[in-house]
């Protein structure tokens, strides 16, 4: 069954500061081998038995009856937070944490940014219940266990855009690039990267930014979104595994070609896609 999900983490976190890497029993906290410690990065991590509550800079991570969890690191995260966990017997233990900046492909161009095509107010009328729905999605829980998973890369094809590049025009910063693109070809089939379940698929009306949308939750807070496909071949609702076909790559919505961009987030946290891959690749 899909329930609302409560709250996830909103902030950032951290590369590991004094906290044993690998399967230490003896430790509180464990992160596993294996994650990206860095700006849009990732870490898995257990906790020792009898856990009754992590949190990452006072906020609250979710984690699994085994004690399994993961953290997530936004595109601009900070040089340092706390992760704390608390235990029925009433200890607790801190650890303080550190993460590696990244060095983001940024452009400056020396022109005035162009206007859009729609005023501030037209767009968000349009945009509201489209982001609505978005934000929705986001909202449910659905027990998937993708999030546990090495992901695998959705589509073949030449990477045409990368996560975190950002163009400045005039000292005047635009949006930064949110996802991954993927110039896989008109109508080249794309797959589930892990294990999940549709949250959202936008398969009659395209959005007026994101095309046909589609949505998958892989758990733990963590989904994929998938832009501009040209076709769904699933329905919101349906289990995925990993490697299962999902869509079809276009160029619906704002897309000034055919490609598929692939984004993911952990709570409000937006992560670089090719960290998730194992080889990142």
């Amino acid at each position: 069954m899909i329930v609302p999900r409560r709250s996830f983490l909103a902030g950032t976190t951290a590369l590991l500061a004094g906290l044993t890497v690998g399967n230490t029993p003896a430790r509180p906290i464990t992160l596993e081998p294996g994650g990206r410690l860095t700006q849009g990065g990732w870490v898995r991590g257990r906790l020792a038995p009898g856990a009754s509550g992590l949190a990452l800079d006072g906020n609250p991570v979710p984690f699994a009856a085994d004690g399994a969890f993961l953290i997530a690191f936004d595109r601009d995260a900070g040089a340092s937070a706390q992760l704390a966990a608390k235990f029925a017997n009433g200890t607790s233990a801190i650890e303080k944490l550190t993460i590696a900046p990244r060095a983001w492909q940024i452009e400056h161009i020396n022109v005035a940014r162009k206007p859009g095509g729609v005023t501030d107010e037209d767009y968000l009328r349009l945009r509201k219940a489209e982001l609505a729905r978005i934000g929705a999605a986001r909202g449910l829980d659905t027990g998937a266990q993708g999030w546990r998973q090495n992901f695998m890369r959705p589509a073949p094809g030449r990477l045409s855009g990368r996560f975190g590049s950002q163009r400045i025009y005039k000292g005047e910063p635009a949006a930064y690039h949110s996802g991954l693109d993927i110039a896989g070809g008109a109508g080249t089939t794309y797959v589930a990267p892990a294990d999940g379940v549709v949250i959202l698929a936008a398969a009659d009306k395209p959005f007026s930014l994101e095309g046909h949308l589609l949505m998958l939750d892989h758990g733990m807070g963590l989904n994929s979104a998938f832009l501009h496909s040209s076709a769904l071949l699933v329905k919101e609702g349906d289990r995925v595994k990993k490697g299962d076909p999902i869509g079809r790559i276009g160029a619906t919505g704002r897309a000034t070609g055919p490609h598929l961009h692939w984004s993911i987030k952990w709570g409000k946290s937006r992560l670089d896609p090719l960290l998730l891959l194992n080889p990142a690749v």
